[in-house]
């Protein structure tokens, strides 16, 4: 199934986390540590209140925003992960963020891979969901989102777990990318 399918039938549950997630790769360029966001993962697990979300979300928006400097085209574009988030956590809210969380986390693995104009269509990549011809880090980061989809979709909430984890390597990729980067561009 492709990745726009799987957003379009994803559960509030599965559209938050696939939006968080994709922030939660990006927080290298954010200036965030890898514990920043553990406690809105932690709101979205079974038994959580539902006033959590906005409250974590909140709390991380302050400590991202005081941790961050300065911005490219890829720092701007993860800003705007955080900033959307909706505060309330509603399906349709979630969907829309989740779709331009979506987006966003390719154009930036895109421009971190150095690729900003390679030609690829990212609307047709996430329909057909293909990896065929785009950049090594844009097909893994693609796989990635379609993953935690697949995980929360199959798992409800016992697949929070897997997609953190999913989220956490794809973290780890993104800082390498960030680093290779600044020492390329001196």
């Amino acid at each position: 199934m492709s990745l726009v399918e799987l957003i379009a039938q994803a559960d509030e549950r599965g559209l938050a986390a696939s939006g968080l997630a994709c922030l939660d790769r990006c927080v290298p360029l954010l200036g965030g540590d890898d514990e920043v966001l553990r406690p809105l993962w932690a709101s979205l697990a079974e038994g959580a209140a539902p006033d959590d979300w906005a409250e974590r979300l909140e709390q991380t928006r302050g400590t991202l925003d005081a941790a961050s400097a300065g911005g490219d085209e890829a720092v701007t574009l993860a800003h705007r992960m955080l900033a959307a988030a909706p505060a309330r956590r509603t399906a349709a809210g979630l969907r829309e963020w989740a779709d331009a969380c979506s987006v966003a986390a390719l154009r930036v693995h895109r421009l971190l891979d150095g690729t900003a104009d390679d030609g690829t269509d990212l609307d047709e990549a996430r329909r057909a969901g293909r990896t065929g011809g785009v950049s090594p880090l844009l097909a893994a980061e693609l796989r990635r989102q379609i993953t935690v989809l697949e995980l929360l979709s199959a798992h409800g909430p016992a697949g929070l777990r897997g997609a953190l984890e999913v989220a956490t390597e794809g973290r780890r990729v993104l800082r390498a990318a960030v680093s290779r980067r600044s020492r390329r561009d001196g």
